[in-house]
């Protein structure tokens, strides 16, 4: 009697004061995480479900439910939340074409998150940027060089970016059988890429040909074979419908074909994007039952407060609500939000690790990978650390900002240009420094001696580019007059005077380092360049890096994963979505700088290709093999490049399409022989109607070191093989 008398005033308690009793059974770890998320559905109100659909979800301390916010960012390290590594931006990820080093990195990235969640949990900040559920990667093709937000993406091709996600959201999820360390989140679904202001209210009409080939390969591979537990819905429509009410999108594609069993979040604002910006319908109600139909679980926004209103009116049932709960429960569940601390493995990460030595020497690996040479004349790079004098100069050469992109975190370890420079030469070289110009406008004092010094040095190395202030966000770049877009590929006037001043007085070489997340227009520059170094947005150590290379502790080994225009006249308008002429796929104008191109300080050649067949029926695994003999004096990495090209194809196939790539260390002199496989799915080809089907006719099979152009080998690169095959 006296046991009942105490489970009575135990449950009583746990009424009253809403303390949760660990007796409950969504608590027990040894029942499975599906049967323990219906059994927490059953035990709520409707009125506490229909709180949990907003990025910042209250708790419900009767049920054992914390207060929580799903909104946190990766993109290139812990973003928004205090100190991390700040790791190269998103396109310089893709311009290591290194998917192993960037799944290190995923890695990295998530251990942080891990070890910084936890002691945010311990001192109770459960607010914004704080949790583990990260909204990257950006897996949007970069189709137009104009686009702001291009430079969180991997580049133009969807293999690519597919191979470089992929590694990324393994590394950011773990790999444990049970828990998740961090949750991945693939974004923008569908078709967005620019413009910026234009994404609020823009309809996307692609050809299913352009559909199914190039904007959707890369979210069906990080669902199919990267398992990853988020999708963030885009804010433009695509056929008519709303992004984040396309069931075709959301349903037909993601779930019903690929499998996705994950959660589905809109892009901050996109669900009032429904009714304000397409006009789709004209209550918050209806957008937030077109919305939660369709399949998006989570509102980053205000309209799923309208969820209950919808419900009450019938729009909805709470059985549907249930199942999108249900979806969101799970995630939580397997970051083990619910289990013993014990239970899971990640909680053992040590708060050691953020932005560690280990971390930042990743950090640096990754942007000495990223590192693109495009133009070395008489090898004057690498410079000589024991040069007597060196000028530093540029708007750009003692800049943090040029180092850190969009959607940052913070670090003490900021290396810039000039301090990496600094660091590197010799104790008694005479290093002069002057910024030189303004980074965005004309110097105001009409006296300048900066372009004087070049004059009086062995070698200038000038450090100009674009920086998150003119390209990113519509609502982040401050110094954009196109809210975060680019209406032409050139660098500010103000660099491109200075450089031509430079140039007047130059005694020794001028090397540029171009700081950029996106094609720069080169064509006034490339001619009083004696080398041109691209950097990207390189991250904290970012100065370090570039000095390694510029040096010569380190051979450029990055290469680009987006073609470089001559000038913007090249492009198609930028609001048109067709792929016709964009991309190195389907470009018919001659580029300045070709997709895959990159120098570096020796040479390679190709001999000797081997097909295990010429002829090939659905089915057959074509195997392929090269040799590769590092020709020069130095050791480098080589990416080497295999590319389907169509001989006798309908005229809508792409003119070039890369199908593998790899990363190969070569001593002086070495000859390594590299294999490639390729199945039957990966020699198929999208028809016009969007189907992936076999393709009979005949092809190349061109291994290079870049895209198999004449422009590229004219400006440097090894001269392509071929091999031909014919698909019966």
């Amino acid at each position: 009697m006296k046991t009942q008398q105490i489970l009575s005033a135990v449950l009583f308690f746990t009424m009253v004061f809403n303390v949760p009793s660990q007796s409950q059974k969504w608590f027990d770890d040894a029942i499975s995480f599906e049967e323990r998320a219906l059994l927490l559905i059953d035990a709520m109100t409707l009125e506490e479900k229909v709180t949990q659909f907003l990025n910042d979800s209250p708790a419900i301390p009767r049920l054992g439910i914390s207060e929580y916010n799903w909104w946190n960012e990766s993109l290139h390290g812990i973003a928004r939340n205090g100190k991390a590594t700040i790791f190269p931006q998103g396109i310089a990820m893709g311009a290591t074409f290194n998917p192993n080093l960037i799944h290190d990195m995923a890695t990295a990235i998530s251990d942080e998150g891990r070890a910084k969640y936890k002691i945010a949990q311990a001192m109770g900040n459960k607010g914004l940027y704080a949790g583990l559920t990260y909204w990257s990667p950006n897996v949007n093709i970069f189709r137009d060089p104009r686009w702001g937000r291009g430079q969180e993406t991997y580049g133009e091709d969807p293999f690519l970016t597919s191979k470089i996600g992929v590694a990324y959201v393994k590394g950011v999820q773990g790999n444990d059988p049970k828990y998740f360390k961090a949750t991945a989140c693939a974004k923008h679904f569908a078709v967005h890429s620019g413009p910026e202001e234009l994404r609020h209210h823009f309809n996307a009409e692609p050809s299913k040909l352009d559909l199914y080939e190039t904007y959707l390969p890369a979210f069906e591979a990080l669902v199919t074979k990267g398992n990853v537990q988020g999708v963030m819905g885009a804010y433009n429509a695509v056929y008519g419908e709303p992004a984040c009410s396309s069931e075709f999108l959301l349903d037909e594609l993601l779930k019903k074909q690929w499998g996705f069993d994950g959660y589905i979040v809109s892009d901050c604002g996109a669900l009032g994007d429904i009714m304000k910006g397409h006009k789709k319908v004209n209550t918050a109600e209806k957008a937030a039952a077109l919305a939660m139909k369709a399949g998006v679980n989570l509102n980053c926004g205000w309209v799923y407060n309208n969820i209950k209103a919808a419900i009450d009116k019938g729009l909805i049932t709470e059985a549907l609500i249930d199942e999108r709960l249900k979806q969101l429960l799970l995630i939580r569940f397997r970051l083990g939000f619910f289990d013993k601390e014990e239970s899971n493995p990640y909680n053992e990460v040590k708060p050691e690790v953020i932005n560690s030595d280990e971390h930042k020497n990743l950090a640096r690996k990754v942007a000495q990978q990223s590192i693109v040479l495009l133009k070395n004349a008489n090898n004057v790079l690498p410079l000589k650390k024991d040069i007597k004098n060196l000028y530093v100069t540029g708007p750009f050469s003692s800049s943090s900002n040029i180092l850190i992109a969009n959607y940052y975190g913070m670090s003490a370890n900021l290396v810039t240009v000039l301090e990496g420079i600094t660091d590197k030469v010799s104790l008694g070289t005479s290093l002069n420094y002057r910024q030189g110009v303004l980074p965005f406008s004309k110097n105001l004092n009409p006296l300048n001696w900066a372009p004087k010094v070049a004059g009086q040095v062995e070698a200038t190395i000038v450090v100009v580019g674009i920086s998150n202030e003119i390209e990113g966000e519509e609502v982040d770049a401050i110094a954009s007059e196109f809210k975060g877009d680019r209406r032409d590929l050139k660098l500010p006037q103000s660099q491109i005077d200075y450089l031509k001043e430079l140039y007047e007085y130059k005694k020794g070489p001028i090397i540029v380092v171009i700081g950029t997340g996106s094609p720069v227009s080169l064509e006034e520059i490339e001619p009083l360049a004696d080398a041109i170094v691209c950097m990207w947005y390189p991250g904290e150590q970012g100065g370090n890096a570039i000095a390694d290379v510029l040096f010569g502790d380190v051979a450029p080994s990055g290469h680009l994963p987006i073609t470089f225009p001559k000038n913007v006249n090249q492009l198609p308008a930028f609001d048109d979505y067709s792929m016709k002429g964009r991309t190195y796929k389907y470009m018919f104008h001659e580029p300045l700088y070709p997709f895959g191109f990159g120098l570096s300080y020796s040479s390679s050649k190709f001999s000797n290709i081997q097909l295990n067949s010429q002829k090939l029926k659905l089915d057959d695994e074509l195997r392929i093999s090269v040799d590769l003999q590092n020709t020069g004096k130095t050791n480098f990495e080589e990416v080497v490049q295999v590319y389907l090209v169509p001989v006798d194809g309908p005229d809508y196939l792409p003119m070039y399409s890369l199908k593998g790539f790899e990363r190969v260390q070569l001593d002086a002199n070495e000859t390594k022989t590299i294999n490639f496989y390729l199945n039957s799915e990966d020699l198929k080809q999208v028809n016009v109607n969007g189907e992936k089907v076999w393709l009979k006719g005949t092809y190349k099979i061109i291994i290079s070191n870049a895209l198999p152009s004449e422009r590229s080998v004219a400006l440097g690169s090894s001269l392509p093989i071929q091999a031909q095959i014919k698909l019966k």
